[in-house]
């Protein structure tokens, strides 16, 4: 179990546990557009919706999640959070997702399954949830372009290596971006994420870097501004 400020993640049937990827997307993801409609697509624990639902006024937070131990345990942590009548988990994959629900969101998030490399663990579960191969870019940015409200925005964190990849598949649909923050372990080390945001009105997008800390456990005053209001101990 991961305890935050207002509410908390049971794990134990997860593949994939609460980590760094998933609690900056929650707490970097712009709600510029005060959405009143937020998709998460590929929830886990539901990790990323729950902070949404902290962070916004958003009146339907729907998440999807095909694994079924991961649907299971995002709708426990869903019925056990303050925000429960604004949640709700579908156990279904993308395509089916897409074929049956005719509605837009103004905010879609996502912290897909990115390892895109060949080696995998064994572990079925846990290869679903880490390798791009169940669910492609292509499908997650078509499936934004389909569910996307005029307004709305789309919010990802990906491998830094896959960056330019991603913004061109936006490209195509027409999905520019607005904002591009470069995650650092720390200042020493390469750019390991990338967190994007992208929307329908080509600008140029804000670019910055994000370093998390300066040697083990020591923050950066940026870090914490940023993750302040979840973590315990920030």
């Amino acid at each position: 179990m991961f305890q935050f400020k207002q509410f908390k993640i049971e794990q134990d049937r997860c593949a994939m546990k609460v980590g760094t990827d998933g609690v900056l997307l929650g707490a970097w993801t712009p709600l510029i557009n005060n959405p009143y409609t937020i998709l998460d697509i590929g929830a886990g624990t539901g990790l990323v919706a729950l902070m949404l639902a902290q962070r916004s006024n958003a009146e339907q937070i729907d998440a999807i999640e095909i694994d079924d131990d991961a649907y299971e345990q995002a709708t426990e942590n869903f019925e056990n959070s303050p925000w429960n009548d604004r949640l709700y988990c579908y156990h279904a994959g993308l395509d089916e997702f897409v074929d049956e629900v005719d509605e837009e969101f103004d905010l879609i998030v996502s912290n897909p399954p990115f390892y895109t490399d060949n080696y995998k663990s064994g572990d079925e579960q846990r290869d679903n949830a880490r390798f791009e191969d169940s669910l492609p870019f292509e499908d997650l940015v078509e499936a934004a372009d389909f569910f996307l409200s005029e307004n709305g925005i789309l919010s990802v964190i990906i491998p830094f290596k896959e960056e330019d990849k991603f913004i061109g598949l936006c490209r195509e649909r027409d999905l520019f971006p607005l904002k591009i923050t470069r995650v650092k372990g720390t200042p020493t080390t390469e750019i390991k994420r990338s967190l994007l945001t992208f929307c329908r009105i080509e600008q140029t997008p804000v670019v910055d870097e994000l370093v998390i800390e300066t040697a083990r456990h020591q923050y950066t005053p940026e870090y914490i501004e940023l993750t302040k209001d979840f973590y315990l101990k920030l």
